[in-house]
């Protein structure tokens, strides 16, 4: 399944990153840097958020119930304009919750990018994002119950797009990576008590090489 790097690698991505840079303001060059970013940081927060019988639903519910149409992938303007940013708002604050601003940093301190400009991206990034997932859904044969016609589920398609795309069987049956515990305690730690942040896996994100391999061992699992 293609992730989301090939997704920015595509003649696609080059359309997002160039919309997207005329409307925050950004070259294409600082977009496409911070949607390597926040874009995996996003779908790593949904397969968490999916993890739990109600994150599913909700997610299922978003992706099958209309709201967002992976047709309008090929009419992007539909996507960049209007109030799409106030839709990516509601669509951050579902996903991220209360960690938003700490991604938006993060983020800002590994690229040298200002966090106003990284909040306007994400704003913009988020609708398309769920549009790709919507397509990945549709195409999969994704029902309500989050299974699809080869048998995989919702949680391959995000591992998917992160470089994983195990199934869950797989992912339990494979000791994860020396390290990744810390990490992983970071993303899980949802409710703002105060231990890491999900900051530091966004740094870890940044860091050049670390996107395939360690997403896909993290993500992928539960």
């Amino acid at each position: 399944m293609a992730g989301l790097m090939d997704l920015l690698n595509s003649d696609l991505g080059k359309q997002i990153i160039a919309g997207v840079s005329g409307q925050a303001g950004t070259n294409e060059g600082e977009t496409s840097s911070v949607l390597a970013s926040v874009l995996p940081a996003l779908v790593g927060a949904m397969q968490n958020n999916a993890s739990t019988p109600e994150g599913q639903g909700g997610l299922l519910g978003a992706l099958l119930g209309g709201k967002h149409d992976g047709g309008m992938l090929d009419n992007l303007s539909g996507l960049l304009g209007g109030d799409k940013t106030e839709e990516g708002e509601k669509i951050l604050g579902h996903v991220l919750g209360e960690n938003q601003e700490n991604v938006q940093n993060q983020v800002s301190q590994n690229t040298g990018i200002s966090s106003d400009k990284i909040a306007m991206i994400m704003k913009i990034a988020a609708p398309i994002l769920m549009a790709y997932l919507a397509r990945k859904a549709q195409s999969s044969g994704l029902n309500n119950n989050g299974e699809t016609t080869s048998g995989g589920g919702l949680s391959d398609i995000l591992g998917g797009l992160l470089g994983g795309g195990q199934s869950q069987n797989q992912a339990q049956a494979q000791p994860q990576q020396s390290g990744s515990g810390s990490i992983l305690t970071s993303i899980l730690d949802q409710d703002g008590d105060g231990q890491l942040g999900l900051g530091d896996a966004v740094s870890a994100m940044t860091k050049k090489g670390g996107l395939g391999g360690l997403l896909g061992n993290l993500f992928g699992k539960k």
